[in-house]
């Protein structure tokens, strides 16, 4: 009993000094505009053996949290119909490969050629070299709205084949092997033959098991089942695959993609993603902590020289491959910046490597540092990104910053088609007005009918500033972004208390996270015309217009009401009785008389 109170206690204190340094060194990072990824980081250095020294084992923490890898994926592949990934085959088995392949030899040509190593060990440390952070990159694309575009979806189909490659890597590996070969251990086409057997197997579990148990679940509402549910999927698919040798992660991807077009997969998502990100942040405060700086010590010049030549050269392929699958220059360069780190299953192929005595474990420290570093680079290389983007731009664009504005009464972040019609009306009223939008191609198009638009990220504090916030009457926030929350609008809400808000919503779920944001207006973007043509169909139908009006009115009320009931419990399930077609709710019906 005194033995297992111990193991509560090192197990409390242990999760308390990793939340507790995650929490400030990401707040400061955050803070200088850095990102969460690098805050982790830094934090798993300087708590990890070779700082402080305040932590057990990093390796153990690492395994762990890497089942937010596995929950990553898993939402990914929530959002992927199978029809989708078929549209994306094209990019999945050659666009990937070509990237794994020319990434992977390029680094091993550099490695043979730069330090004594025998050509097995430089192929077995430069091939894992060409892959990339399925964890920093999948959730910068997500948090940024970005997976939809065109180098979005190009970077998601290299990371899903990169998935799928540690199968013939670690193949590799074995063939190339100095220690004696396990009795029983399957060879690299056993292994893909397993791995196809268990993704039919994971199909035909998710039509009919997975599915049914879903609807039961419905039946029974209950939240937590829900949660349970949700990750027994990811759990079961996720470790069939291990168990087979394959990557775990592409396990929870096919369950994912099960589900895609379930009914239920918007309330798995928002059950899952809490869990998914606490343990990237852990996965990456790990890889901090494994973090050798001994070796960083003694050879800096060679460290940071190989992880700059990683960089580059990634980056200088990626380039090149992504024009010729299509990409403009500005978005081929874009995706080239994202992947050019190193990523995580290389430390995964090093550990395989040493185990089959190719390599020596002074080697995998030295590259398990580069890796570590070629992540560290990617926020910054994201700024950079966002710069060229501006700069490869056609040069009749121009791009003008928001302090160039006359002070106006409204300013209006986003000029989409629902930006526009909002601004037309408002100047259509006699109000003055400054236009926001951060996309140039968008500017460019508006500029050609004489609209001026200013370039700018118009949820920036510091842009709003110079837009003239402070004396305007009123923001509205027009864009369609979806990561638009309470959070996010709170500094807005705070350092501009007379400017009354307006934020367009895509739909019920993210009104709902908006809604604890007080002295905020919430505009559905499709309720108001889906209402309309309610009531012209009714119109049409000869249905009086009292009936018609109250239709509606009632209609109006009850959504309220649900609304209020799904935002004090936090369950979309909650107020259906509200709604009209659902059992026990249809006691109200007008007729003529």
């Amino acid at each position: 009993m005194e033995e297992g109170h111990h193991f509560l206690a090192d197990i409390l204190t242990m999760g308390a000094l990793l939340l507790g340094a995650a929490l400030v060194s990401v707040l400061i990072f955050r803070k200088l505009g850095l990102g969460a990824v690098l805050g982790y980081l830094v934090a798993g250095i300087i708590i990890g053996p070779d700082g402080l020294g305040l932590t057990g084992d990093p390796e153990t923490i690492l395994s762990f949290a890497e089942v937010g890898i596995i929950l990553l994926l898993f939402l990914v592949g929530l959002e992927l119909s199978p029809s989708q990934l078929w549209f994306m085959r094209r990019d999945i088995l050659l666009f990937g490969p070509l990237q794994v392949a020319l990434c992977g030899l390029a680094m091993f040509a550099v490695i043979y050629s730069v330090l004594p190593f025998s050509w097995e060990a430089a192929l077995v440390l430069g091939l894992p070299l060409g892959l990339s952070s399925t964890a920093q990159v999948l959730p910068l694309l997500q948090s940024r709205g970005r997976l939809k575009t065109d180098y979005g979806e190009k970077s998601f189909a290299i990371l899903l084949f990169q998935d799928i490659s540690i199968v013939p890597l670690l193949t590799i590996v074995a063939a190339l092997s100095r220690a004696p070969a396990p009795e029983g251990a399957p060879s690299g086409l056993t292994l893909a033959i397993y791995a196809v057997l268990a993704i039919v197997g994971l199909i035909l579990a998710g039509r009919y098991i997975l599915s049914p148990l879903l609807r039961l679940v419905g039946r029974v509402s209950e939240r937590e089942l829900f949660i349970v549910t949700g990750l027994f999927a990811v759990c079961a698919s996720a470790a069939l695959m291990q168990s087979i040798g394959v990557s775990a992660a592409l396990g929870a991807f096919v369950a994912g993609v099960m589900l895609a077009e379930s009914p239920y997969r918007h309330e798995l998502e928002a059950d899952i993603d809490p869990f998914r990100s606490i343990l990237l942040g852990l996965f990456f405060l790990a890889v901090g902590m494994m973090l050798d700086l001994n070796v960083i010590v003694e050879q800096p010049l060679l460290i940071f020289g190989l992880a700059a030549a990683l960089v580059l050269v990634k980056t200088a392929i990626m380039f090149g491959l992504g024009r010729l699958f299509g990409l403009n220059s500005r978005a081929a360069m874009i995706m080239a910046l994202l992947l050019s780190q190193g990523g995580e299953f290389g430390f995964v192929l090093f550990a395989a490597s040493q185990s089959a005595l190719l390599i020596e474990p002074e080697a995998a420290s030295l590259f398990g540092a580069v890796v570590t570093l070629s992540m560290a680079t990617t926020p910054f290389l994201m700024i950079l990104a966002g710069r060229l983007a501006a700069h490869k731009l056609p040069v009749d664009v121009k791009l003008d910053d928001p302090g160039l504005a006359e002070q106006a009464s409204v300013i209006i972040v986003g000029h989409g088609r629902f930006g526009q019609t909002v601004g037309q009306i408002m100047q259509a009223a006699g109000l003055s007005i400054t236009i926001i939008d951060i996309k140039p191609e968008q500017i460019d198009v508006s500029g050609e009918f004489g609209r001026k638009v200013f370039y700018g990220d118009g949820t920036r504090i510091d842009l709003l500033h110079r837009a003239g916030a402070d004396e305007a009457d009123a923001i509205l926030f027009c864009m369609d972004d979806r990561s638009i929350d309470a959070e996010s609008l709170m500094p807005v809400r705070e350092i501009f208390p007379n400017a009354r808000l307006f934020v367009r919503a895509f739909d019920r779920r993210q009104m709902l996270e908006l809604m604890p944001t007080e002295n905020i207006n919430i505009v559905r973007e499709v309720f108001e015309s889906s209402v309309h043509m309610a009531s012209e169909a009714l119109t049409q139908l000869d249905v009086s217009d009292d009936v018609r009006e109250k239709a509606i009115a009632e209609f109006r009320r009850r959504d309220i009401q649900r609304l209020t009931a799904q935002f004090k419990t936090g369950n979309l399930r909650a107020g259906s009785r509200h709604s009209f077609g659902v059992t026990d709710s249809d006691d109200f019906y007008l007729d003529e008389g």
